[in-house]
């Protein structure tokens, strides 16, 4: 619901016109409602567009440049003149129907100029850049226009030039995958090829030297900088090509074996939000709400269909090796194969399903995520024509989709439907409908898609327009059904959540899972604090955390979770998502009864979140406080480094009283020598209080302030 929304013109053509030199050079500011952000956009001689921006009143971006290159017609970059502009301010305030925060303040300033060709054929654009207090945002505008009906984008040529080298958070450009390491380095040491081919990884692909996004950068003198972008709908995700000489940053779009083109539209269209969140320091980053406020509003209307909620599920002990997502495939002669039988290792079974909404019932988990419940698993490891592979409406003998919802519904608990596509996007387009139509029927309103391998048809990439379109279209399309979507090896999170709220989480990170099985040891102590300030500023994660059986050696001796026990309960807290999940097996929370009670009391939902502290890449602490209850819980982690994290508490109500209590590290843990070493204290906290907690190597603490 919109609270207030006010638009009031600022400066108009007479203005503007004052700007206009003898040479068709023209010169347009627009700062930020607090005046700290400035973008100047100007025309020089030869007609070509380019902007500045300046933060506390140094540059940040230098002349940056702005264009295209087509297919079979000429670019359009010079050759402009200024036919309009206007500089014009607007402010509102919506409500997240879920969300880190109940009501989202979206106060900007907004420069708009329409630009055509001085030569024929005459064609026309226009340039939106809104500036917030915490960043900017703009975008390309191709408006409806006599003689040009259609466009075949070969390269965005929108320019980032720095003014400094900044340390750099990163991962590779890849236009497959997003499941790599964050590295941090200069600018300037940026080298994203040598990380092609990577052993742990499904399917890969890094043409150039070039990263993801969001991608953040710390200055020398506090400046912090994150690139990404809002609202890609029906365009190719952007990735960026390093010039490590230049400090320079341009797109470069993610393209196909299968045209000569990234993108394909039809005019009038616009392209995504190339985002700049600017601040000068780590916690405000999180804090920013740039990338939702850039997306249109809510398009589904009612939408409490959806309940935040935690879940458990068959799906670590699969990646343990405890059970399998397929009901009768053997190694014989050296080969995986279909025998036919069940082989009694399948871990979606009616018997082993009841046990996970039992224990769901029991401790105050919303829901349970079934993997491996369907017929296709047998036949699409190893394969490469997996279209029709997979049936997204037949489960396996042992698994009885009607008893198991029933029961299910009897203890109040959701199922959470999996549907792995295997990335054959035709099978899951034509099954789409029928598959949610069967959700609907058992009353199930989430669904974790997977799209693991190369994409089919051959030649697409994870991150192209044509695998954003299958994303979006699927999710749209589950909205009908009143089904939210889970997106697990999904194009990029860009706000679209606030427009369609249904989609409510995803992966696009390098997951929990690989603690379980990869080759270089899973993710390193820096990892989470590293994603925090990255990945996190686009959108929710799936991370799946709950990790208490740390080293699991009576599965796999040479893997296991790189935090301590107490970092296991803080990322409930940090990694934001509606849905998250109790990750580890049933009989590993069953034995620790006091950590699992953090689990049991922990919220999903939230009407204000504050940023205590942080640090890029070593340590942030989140306080959040949930919806409707009005408790407050506390999550805090650190890199491979001990340190002391001082809080103070001044963010809780007023003369309220708390039940609290602390889970932290114990005098002796580590994140590898003694990992469940951990303290659970109860103390007596208000507003005025202030509290010292030590965080041991790889760990954490997180705290619950329950109201009484």
């Amino acid at each position: 619901m919109k609270l207030q929304a006010f638009s009031i013109a600022l400066i108009a053509l007479l203005c503007f016109s004052c700007n206009l030199r003898n040479d068709n050079s023209a010169k347009l500011k627009v700062e930020s409602p607090n005046g700290k952000i400035a973008v100047e956009l100007e025309l020089d001689k030869l007609g070509q567009p380019f902007y500045h921006v300046q933060f506390n009143n140094k540059t940040v971006v230098d002349t940056s440049y702005l264009g295209f290159d087509f297919i079979d017609a000429k670019p359009i970059k010079d050759n402009l003149k200024v036919i309009s502009a206007s500089v014009n301010s607007f402010n509102e305030t919506w409500e997240m129907p879920w969300g880190e925060q109940g009501k989202v303040e979206n106060n900007y300033r907004y420069l708009t100029i329409q630009l055509e060709e001085t030569v024929a054929p005459n064609r026309k654009i226009a340039l939106t850049f809104k500036v917030y207090d915490d960043g900017i945002g703009f975008r390309y505008e191709f408006p409806e226009q006599d003689g040009w009906d259609e466009v075949l984008i070969k390269e965005e040529e929108t320019q980032f030039n720095l003014t400094e080298d900044y340390m750099t958070f990163w991962i590779p450009g890849d236009w497959d995958i997003y499941e790599h390491l964050y590295s941090t380095t200069k600018l300037s040491e940026i080298d994203a090829p040598q990380y092609a081919e990577h052993v742990n990884l499904a399917q890969t692909y890094i043409p150039e030297n070039a990263v993801n996004t969001p991608v953040t950068m710390v200055g020398n003198e506090g400046v912090h900088l994150s690139f990404h972008e809002a609202a890609l709908v029906d365009y190719s995700g952007m990735t960026l090509k390093v010039d490590t000489e230049n400090l320079s940053l341009k797109s470069h779009l993610v393209g196909s074996e299968n045209t000569d083109y990234k993108v394909k539209r039809q005019l009038p269209f616009n392209t995504p939000w190339r985002t700049i969140q600017i601040t000068d320091n780590a916690p405000e980053l999180i804090a920013s709400n740039l990338i939702v406020n850039l997306n249109e509003p809510n398009k589904l209307g009612d939408v409490s269909w959806f309940k935040p909620m935690k879940y458990t599920g068959v799906w670590w002990e699969m990646h343990l090796g405890k059970s399998s997502w397929d009901y009768g495939m053997e190694m014989v002669d050296g080969q995986w194969t279909d025998t036919g039988k069940a082989h009694g290792r399948h871990g979606a079974t009616t018997e082993n399903v009841k046990r996970f909404i039992d224990f769901s019932a029991k401790n105050n988990i919303g829901g349970v995520l079934v993997e491996g419940w369907n017929t296709g698993w047998e036949r699409w490891i190893g394969f490469e024509d997996r279209e029709g592979v997979f049936d997204f409406v037949t489960p396996y003998p042992d698994y009885d989709l009607d008893e198991v919802t029933r029961y299910a519904k009897e203890k109040g608990v959701e199922i959470i439907m999996h549907h792995e596509t295997s990335a054959a996007t035709e099978t899951y387009e034509k099954q789409q409908d029928t598959a949610y139509a069967l959700m609907q029927k058992y009353g199930m309103h989430a669904v974790k898609s997977g799209y693991v391998g190369k994409i089919l048809p051959k030649g697409e990439y994870h991150h192209g327009q044509y695998m954003v379109n299958q994303y979006n279209n699927a999710a749209i399309k589950a909205a009908k059904y009143e089904v939210a979507v889970n997106a697990h090896e999904p194009i990029k999170a860009t706000g679209l959540r606030r427009t369609y709220p249904n989609i409510i989480s995803r992966e696009g990170l390098r997951g929990q899972e690989f603690n379980a099985w990869a080759e270089d040891g899973g993710n390193p102590p820096e990892h989470l604090p590293i994603i925090a300030f990255t990945r996190m500023l686009a959108g929710p994660i799936d991370f799946t955390p709950g990790i208490f059986n740390i080293k699991f050696n009576e599965y796999k001796t040479q893997n296991q979770v790189n935090t301590t026990l107490a970092q296991q309960l803080a990322l409930y807290v940090l990694i934001y998502s509606p849905i998250q999940m109790a990750a580890d097996l049933v009989e590993h929370y069953e034995a620790n009864p006091e950590p699992l009670q953090f689990i049991k009391d922990v919220g999903v939902d939230w009407s204000d979140t504050k940023v205590l502290n942080g640090v890029v890449g070593d340590y942030v602490t989140i306080a959040r406080k949930e919806k409707d209850t009005g408790n407050w819980f506390v999550g805090g982690i650190t890199d491979e480094n001990a340190r002391d994290i001082d809080i103070d508490f001044s963010f809780l109500d007023k003369n309220e009283d708390y039940e609290v209590r602390i889970y932290k590290d114990g005098t002796d843990a580590h994140w590898d020598k003694n990992p469940l070493d951990i303290q659970i204290e109860i103390l007596d906290i208000d507003a005025s209080s202030t509290l010292k907690i030590n965080l041991a190597e790889g760990g954490g603490f997180a705290i619950s302030l329950i109201k009484k």
